[in-house]
């Protein structure tokens, strides 16, 4: 048998990163995990025809669902038709602007948009929280489940807490894609872990030790901190001093700043 000539619309598909949601028990658990309010307002992204958009509207205030296909814009369009708590944007959701007051982000997005997707919502002064679809081993790598810690994750924990909410069979798409989709939960934290006022000086501190000065966080830690200071903060961490940065937890980073950063004693180093 000859082998199927790629389309047009394969073609596009693949530049899209098109992958829809086909499983009605992999929809269900999507919407398990943006668990909307009734009077929340839920952005979309990617809503392709509408397959989490119908049973996310149902639970949520208002839906805007952003969708940049024109080739399935009018079956979104049509589904969307019967539900008037959503408007459908046919626009670039990353080029939108982010609402005024508190709203959420969901959706199964293009894969290849992933990190300028998350990169929006961490930039959005009023999200609360982020469920999106991804590639599994991306939410794995943000959240920690392959026991090792992102620089993106650690920078941001503070303010959000990162969870792996779910996987989704590659079967359950359509076209099937080549690897698993794993549902990435990011919720801002209603009060911060690290007083707003100190969190530059926190990033600072976490850039420095994933810099790779030294082979190690602790030799990269003392590039800007006393010797003697961090080591005793990588005991009370309990964290040996050859450790990787990435197998370092998030809570033990707040450990170390909170002594690294501590105005007092013979090698105190307040924050720059």
């Amino acid at each position: 048998m000859a082998p199927r000539r790629t389309t047009a619309r394969d073609r596009s598909r693949r530049v899209l990163s098109q992958n829809f949601l086909a499983d009605p028990a992999a929809v269900a658990l999507m919407v398990r995990a943006v668990r909307p309010g009734p009077d929340d307002l839920l952005l979309e992204v990617g809503a392709g025809r509408g397959r989490l958009t119908r049973p996310l509207a149902a639970r949520c205030g208002r839906l805007i669902a952003y969708e940049v296909d024109p080739a399935v814009l009018p079956e979104l369009t049509a589904a969307c038709a019967p539900l008037p708590n959503v408007e459908v944007r046919a626009a670039d959701f990353l080029a939108a602007s982010p609402p005024a007051g508190p709203f959420s982000v969901a959706g199964n997005i293009p894969w290849s948009l992933t990190a300028a997707v998350v990169r929006w919502c961490l930039a959005a002064p009023g999200l609360r929280s982020a469920t999106l679809l991804t590639q599994l081993d991306y939410a794995r790598k943000r959240t920690g489940d392959h026991g090792r810690w992102s620089r993106l994750t650690v920078l941001t924990w503070p303010e959000y807490h990162w969870r792996l909410a779910g996987r989704v069979p590659r079967a359950a798409f359509r076209p099937v894609p080549g690897v698993d989709g794993g549902i990435l939960r990011l919720e801002r934290r209603t009060t911060p872990l690290v007083a707003p006022a100190a969190l530059p000086a926190y990033r600072r501190m976490v850039e420095l030790g994933f810099g790779g000065v030294g082979g190690s966080l602790a030799a990269s830690l003392r590039a800007g901190h006393p010797r003697p200071r961090v080591d005793g903060a990588l005991r009370a961490a309990r964290i040996a001093p050859d450790t990787p940065v990435g197998l370092v937890w998030p809570e033990q980073w707040l450990v170390l700043f909170r002594l690294l950063h501590a105005r007092k004693g013979p090698y105190s180093t307040p924050p720059a």
